[in-house]
Order: C-alpha cells, then sequence, then structure tokens
C-alpha cells in the first residue's frame, strides 16, 4: 500500500473493513486537487476512534469512497481546558482558532465583550479552521467551536468548578502568573483589542473561581495573548509535562 501523506476528518465511525463515503467537496479535495486515485492510501480520524490507515476504493469526480485497513494511532483526547476570546479582526480570529486547535483546547467559546468589535461570527467558518488544524497537526480530536456568547450571561451560568485563567492587560509587568495551579477543569479568558471594561474588570476580580494573571511585561495583541496564554497553561497542568 502506497505511503499516505494526506489526513482527513471523516463523520463516520472508524474500524477494519469499514467503508467511508466521501462528501462531494472530500472528492474534489482527494481526487480533484490531490490527484489521488483508486489504491492510494489517506489518513482518517473523527475525533472518537483514533487514526486509521484507509485506501481509495472508489474515485470519482464528485463522490468516492475510502475503507478502513489499519489503525495508526489511539485516540487522544485533549486536556479539560476551554478557550474564550473575543472575536477581532478576521484572519486574527480566524488565526486564534487555528492554534486553539493545534495547542490542545477541547473547546472555544468566542464572547462579545463591551469594547469587542465583531457583532457577529462565522461559526461554520471558524469550525472548518478547526477542523482544518487538526488535520494539519495530527490531532484525532477537533475542539467545538461555539457560536458568541456575551460574556455576562456565560459567567452568570458558569460552572464554579470550571476555573478562569483570565489573561489580564492591566497586570503586564506585574508578578501574578500561574506559578501553581489547581488542577480540574479550566477555561482561558482573553479579551478584546480596546481590553476589558472597568464594570467587567470589577466582576471578573470579583468571582472566587477567577485567576488574574500577567503575560510578560508587555501588552500583547488578542491573538498573541491567546497563545501565550494556552502555552502557560498547557506547561504548568496541561498534557505538555
Amino acid at each position: 500500500m502506497k505511503e499516505a501523506k494526506i489526513r482527513l476528518h471523516v463523520d463516520h465511525p472508524l474500524g477494519q473493513g469499514q467503508s467511508l463515503p466521501l462528501a462531494e467537496a472530500q472528492a474534489h479535495y482527494l481526487f480533484g486537487v490531490m490527484r489521488l486515485a483508486a489504491g492510494d492510501a489517506v489518513l482518517v480520524f473523527n475525533g472518537a476512534d483514533g487514526e486509521w490507515r484507509a485506501e481509495v476504493t472508489e474515485a470519482r469526480k464528485k463522490a468516492g469512497v475510502l475503507t478502513c485497513v489499519a489503525q495508526t494511532a489511539p485516540q487522544r483526547m485533549p486536556p479539560d481546558l476551554w478557550l474564550m476570546f473575543a472575536p477581532i479582526k478576521k484572519a486574527r480570529t480566524d488565526f486564534i482558532v487555528e492554534k486553539a486547535a493545534e495547542m490542545g483546547a477541547a473547546r472555544i467559546l468566542p464572547v462579545q465583550t463591551e469594547f469587542t468589535n465583531a457583532e457577529r461570527i462565522r461559526q461554520d467558518r471558524l469550525q472548518a479552521h478547526a477542523v482544518e488544524a487538526a488535520e494539519q497537526c495530527g490531532g484525532t480530536f477537533v475542539p467545538e467551536v461555539a457560536d458568541l456568547q456575551q460574556l455576562p450571561r456565560l459567567l452568570s451560568g458558569w460552572d464554579p468548578a470550571r476555573r478562569i485563567l483570565w489573561a489580564d492587560e492591566s497586570l503586564a509587568g506585574a508578578a501574578e502568573t500561574l506559578a501553581a495551579g489547581t488542577p480540574g477543569p479550566w477555561a482561558i479568558l482573553i479579551g478584546p483589542e480596546g481590553g476589558f471594561s472597568e464594570p467587567e474588570r470589577a466582576r471578573l476580580r470579583a468571582l472566587p473561581f477567577v485567576t488574574p494573571v500577567a503575560l510578560g511585561p508587555r501588552i500583547l495583541r488578542a491573538d498573541t495573548a491567546a497563545v501565550a496564554a494556552l502555552t502557560l497553561w498547557q506547561a504548568a497542568l496541561g498534557d505538555w509535562r
């Protein structure tokens, strides 16, 4: 069997001999763009059954079928970490979602704050970016990208068992970092380009499950802050240790 150079996320159960019908867009990508043919190999995953080596058994212009041959990696679940962030410009929002998927976020929640510029998002497009990131980075899990939610409403229904790591830009240069943390479910909160409003800061500081942290001596852009905070948490409490 030929070497598999392409990874593809599918919405079907995976197992020995399992047939995987392809959607039109997937068939176009494999056969029209990547020029695969019957007998070629593809790595597939569905977020639950690990990674499998599959063979192209039918290749048509707008359809096709893969057949699972052997499992190549077990299912690897990410740590119980969510990323909450205020959407910014389109390309930089895409970047945040892609990097969160690559760095092991289990769920991605765009939030509307007082200074958030974007009033709506394309949830389906951001979910597609998360899928592409998982395909590229070798992951076997795709985080859910939720629709945009109001931060006050989200906090009102928050489970206090899930602690929030709040990247507070007002602490730039301070020593309040995640030197030690409590194991268990966490979420990271990144603010908008204009920062959090004073009422938002006051509410966050009053919540017992919120841990404010500094991300170094300089104020970071929102997309940089998301990557820095994910790195900080993963190194201290996640699956990088």
